[in-house]
């Protein structure tokens, strides 16, 4: 074989043909301990998604992500725009993580956790190896003239498709407006909110489309991911990879014979069978070395374990480890980069938990009336404010009073006392009075307290303006 010969699975990837046409992939049913522990995974992240929109803290909903009226819970705790700059850290410390995980173990999160695989994997290829059978029997099917056997077949998984994709687009729709409204709009019947009803169903396209058609290409194409561990990863990073040291030795893999010598033919462990090629999702020889379509399933290690005890030799032809392990027997060890990575990692989430502890039950903006200026009396200067009050518990707070601390005077609450219900915006008015022999200045910086009874919960700052002196 040539050098370009041997080169060629890096002009092209497995979903498309010679020709540039979609080659679709049917990979064989895997089996094995990783899957096995994969499954396990699955079924844990499946109950918590299709759960978390449903179950309450605190009146709260788990997780809500409400973008249009600006209301998000995470984990129960009730976030407002005003808090941006915690999702601001909360983003640069998911990124540093992704970073620092990505370098350690590659891509880990693609094969065990990403919504895309266990979707795919877990749900939607399951319903196919049970509608349609496994590989071999799926190619067949797909080669096959139409008849009532295929028809049958094919119906019933795209129809099967169609109610998962449909459940999961209700799914989504509650982490968004909440699952209160959506169980209400099934109680009131879909012909009450049209509008929803037709976004919700080209959401359910989409997600078909995704999983009945496109399905592994949203790895290779769309995910940046697969694109962002090219850079990130180097000889250190432990990944799903092919032991080429054992499995080529010295003349290379080759079709195993039975009681022969293969040591002395200088051939390796691997017996070029391709059980490997045929489970994998997206379609690649994991021994051509790391590839962007990888995703870390594991399939082609339990398929290669099988092998290996047939045949007599020790398991780990695949496995993971880094490619300093495989041709150096290095173990892995902290480098300076990973180092730095978990240094910066630990100040930002130390920051983040700082500033989630100094967060204010309750925020308040005091500010001058736009239009107004400051009325005179023969011994006091008043000023009239708007008040916005945030409660972003989950209790209603009242009798809530606003008070001078910086100076000595008088705030007026117009309509008295205030009370804002929880997870709730409260706006008001406010004359603010003081003496004229207490100003310095024509522009006078205030510092307000709020009170809840005599318990001060939350400052705030406005300016007082007054005549010049």
């Amino acid at each position: 074989m040539d050098l370009q010969e041997k080169e060629k699975f890096r002009d092209s990837i497995a979903t498309i043909d010679q020709k540039g046409k979609r080659n679709f992939i049917f990979p064989k049913k895997p089996r094995g301990n990783f899957y096995k522990y994969r499954t396990y995974v699955s079924w844990v992240l499946l109950v918590f998604m299709f759960s978390a929109p449903f179950i309450k803290i605190n009146g709260n909903q788990l997780l809500l992500f409400n973008v249009i009226e600006r209301k998000f819970n995470i984990f129960g705790f009730p976030f407002w725009p005003q808090d941006f700059h915690l999702l601001v850290i909360s983003l640069l410390v998911s990124i540093v993580f992704i970073i620092l995980f990505t370098v350690v173990f590659g891509r880990i999160f693609c094969g065990w956790m990403c919504p895309q695989t266990i979707f795919m994997e877990m749900l939607f290829r399951k319903v196919e190896y049970f509608i349609e059978g496994d590989r071999t029997k799926q190619i067949k099917l797909e080669k096959q003239d139409w008849n009532f056997e295929k028809i049958r077949k094919k119906i019933s998984k795209w129809f099967v498709f169609f109610i998962i994709s449909f459940l999961i687009s209700n799914v989504f729709l509650a982490y968004i407006i909440g699952s209160d409204v959506i169980v209400g709009y099934i109680i009131e019947g879909p012909a009450n909110h049209v509008s929803t009803l037709i976004n919700l169903t080209v959401f359910t396209f989409i997600f078909y489309f995704v999983f009945a058609w496109f399905r592994e290409q949203v790895c290779i194409i769309v995910c940046p991911y697969g694109r962002l561990q090219g850079v990130l990863l180097d000889n250190k990073s432990i990944n799903v990879a092919y032991d080429f040291v054992r499995g080529e030795a010295e003349n290379g893999r080759k079709k195993i014979k039975k009681d022969e010598d293969r040591a002395s033919f200088g051939n390796g462990d691997c017996i070029d069978c391709g059980l490997c090629v045929q489970v994998c999702p997206t379609g690649i020889d994991i021994r051509n070395g790391t590839q962007l379509e990888c995703i870390n399933c594991t399939a082609c290690i339990d398929a290669c374990d099988e092998i290996m005890d047939k045949t007599g030799f020790e398991k780990g032809l695949i496995r993971y480890a880094s490619e300093d392990n495989i041709e150096n027997k290095e173990q892995f060890k902290f480098t300076t980069r990973l180092i730095a990575y978990s240094v910066i990692l630990s100040i930002l989430m130390m920051v983040l938990v700082a500033m989630l502890f100094l967060r204010n039950d309750v925020e308040a903006t005091v500010l001058r009336l736009p239009g107004q200026t400051f009325q005179t009396t023969e011994t006091a200067i008043r000023n009239i404010y708007t008040v916005k009050l945030i409660n972003k518990t989950s209790s209603n707070i009242e009798n809530i009073d606003i008070r001078l601390i910086s100076h000595a005077g008088k705030v007026e609450l117009i309509g008295g006392l205030l009370k804002v219900d929880r997870q709730d915006l409260k706006e008001g008015s406010l004359f603010i009075e003081i003496e004229k022999k207490d100003l310095t200045s024509s522009k006078e910086k205030l510092k307000l307290g709020i009170y809840k009874g005599e318990v001060l919960i939350e400052t705030t700052s406005t300016t007082f303006s007054g005549p010049l002196k």
